[in-house]
């Protein structure tokens, strides 16, 4: 479980990342953006008309002599991003679904009108030596006219307030009224800079060589400034990845992680990335969702509209089954980011276990039309045709999904359903042979779901022993049906804190921000 989360999150990242694509399969994704953000629009998922208060900003071209400066490039788009993210009232649109237009030949209103912004705002850096020059230009989506538009050239030491003078600009000619001072970028030693941006260009390829030399980045950066702390949860997420993924053992990258976390932590209390960093450890790995809660309450006080956070938040609703609020964050995340395959994902896991499957079903065949053989989405339309009756369907969907160890937790119970029970039998030694450690948790539903009450506590032992991170959906998981009457079932979820009294005495007093912008 926890190596397909993180798998789905970095195919999520990963969204719309091609660079030559012919006419006719451009037209198809854009009409796939454009029926996606009708579509949100006409579900109540806050996907608002644009008003004057919302932006998308766009990667900003490469103009370096050698086009080798794209992580540099790429990398003072997103900081921007990020930093306007931070302006109470200004609705900014996610990385994911502003990124997803990169190398596609499209006019800025189309853009704007596929991601629902009255500006979109883009530039381009042109770096040599020490010198950088970024050009930035805010455009009003309704004509296409330039309403402001700036050329700095100056030195990496003052990159830092470049980005604080962008963002001033937008919120003055947004007329954006700030009850307090405008949030600053973070500021780094400006040799650390650029390999940060670098670092962070490789670990978002999701691949083994991508993490190894991120890690190596990450840490030469951080040797030149030990004080920067998004490079410290940097790092830590690519642990935490690796961990995930299989790249390096548990035992191992979890201690790694924390370390690093706990030094961004020293250097600001309060970084709402670490903390919600802390808090997705503590959820998956630690099993304490009232740590989890704790920090995720941290992290939404100080960033309450970030994505990620969101995301976390949204997750750990479930787990205690406030499905309702859940809900509620997947919804907002979708609204700042509506092309993004984990988002509409998410929130058809959420729908599922909300007890809404055909809304679940759709959300899935959306993520997969944004991200075709996105890990999981076949496999969750299967489990709900699975539970629906739909025996016929739900093989056909099973089979068609990509993942081999998804393809393998599917097929057991689809053929135990339609009476095939030597294909099932084989499909189930089939999964337990290659994947005992991986899906321990998995096992013990879908020997659940086929009525083996004992193996199916023995395998739920197993999933405590091996630090399953699927645990923590068990409380809602559907496929335990057939074991929830047993009298062993109450007092495991007490032992291993999943009980409904405990999950409800976990103190989680969020509200998920409005679709205006404002918590």
């Amino acid at each position: 479980m926890a190596l397909v989360a993180i798998a789905a999150s970095a195919l999520g990242y990963a969204l719309f990342d091609r660079f030559i694509l012919s006419p006719r399969r451009q037209a198809a994704e854009l009409a796939t953006v454009a029926s996606i953000v009708q579509e949100a629009s006409r579900a109540g998922t806050k996907a608002v008309v644009p008003d004057e208060q919302s932006i998308a900003v766009l990667p900003f071209a490469d103009m370096s002599p050698g086009k080798d400066q794209e992580y540099m490039s790429d990398g003072i788009a997103e900081e921007l991003l990020n930093l306007l993210a931070k302006i109470p009232k200004l609705r900014v649109i996610a990385r994911t679904s502003s990124f997803s237009f990169k190398g596609k030949e499209v006019d800025v209103a189309t853009i704007a009108d596929q991601l629902n912004v009255a500006y979109v705002l883009e530039g381009s850096v042109r770096k040599s030596g020490n010198r950088i020059r970024i050009t930035a230009q805010l455009i009003r989506a309704a004509d296409s006219s330039h309403v402001w538009s700036e050329t700095y050239d100056r030195t990496l030491d003052d990159v830092f307030g470049v980005q604080d003078e962008i963002s001033e600009a937008v919120v003055t000619q947004l007329k954006i009224k700030l009850l307090g001072a405008a949030p600053k970028a973070p500021k780094a030693d400006p040799r650390a800079y650029p390999l940060f941006l670098q670092a962070r260009q490789l670990y978002r390829q999701s691949t083994a060589e991508g993490y190894a030399q991120s890690i190596t980045l990450y840490q030469k950066a951080l040797e030149i400034d030990p004080g920067y702390a998004p490079a410290w949860v940097a790092l830590a997420s690519v642990y935490t990845n690796q961990g995930g993924s299989g790249l390096r053992p548990l035992a191992e990258a979890l201690p790694l992680a924390r370390q690093a976390v706990d030094k961004a932590l020293a250097i600001d209390p309060d970084f709402a990335p670490a903390l919600a960093l802390l808090a997705w450890i503590s959820m998956n790995y630690d099993g304490d969702l009232a740590a989890a809660a704790a920090y995720l309450q941290r992290a939404l006080a100080q960033s309450p509209e970030d994505i990620g956070t969101l995301l976390n938040a949204a997750r750990l609703a479930q787990s205690i089954g406030r499905t309702d609020l859940a809900i509620a964050f997947d919804e907002f995340v979708i609204a700042r980011d509506p092309v993004s395959s984990r988002a509409q994902y998410n929130l058809g896991i959420d729908l599922a276990f909300g007890g809404r499957p055909d809304e679940a079903i759709a959300r899935w065949r959306t993520a997969l039309a944004l991200s075709p053989g996105y890990i999981g989405a076949q496999f969750n339309i299967g489990a709900a045709q699975l539970l629906e009756g739909d025996y016929k369907a739900a093989l056909a969907s099973m089979q068609s999904e990509p993942s081999e160890v998804w393809r393998a937790i599917g097929l057991p119970m689809v053929y135990h359903a339609m009476g095939r029970h030597a294909e099932s039998d084989a499909a189930l030694a089939e999964l337990i042979a290659k994947y005992e450690k991986e899906s321990a948790y998995n096992i013990a539903y879908v020997l659940a779901y086929r009525g083996e009450v004992d193996r199916a506590f023995e395998w739920l032992e197993k999933a405590v022993a091996y630090q399953d991170g699927g645990l923590s959906d068990i409380m809602l998981q559907p496929e335990f049906a057939n074991i929830r009457q047993d009298p062993r079932w109450s007092p495991f979820l007490h032992r291993i804190g999943r009980a409904p009294d405990q999950m409800a005495a976990i103190k989680f007093d969020v509200t998920p921000p409005s679709s205006e912008g404002t918590p």
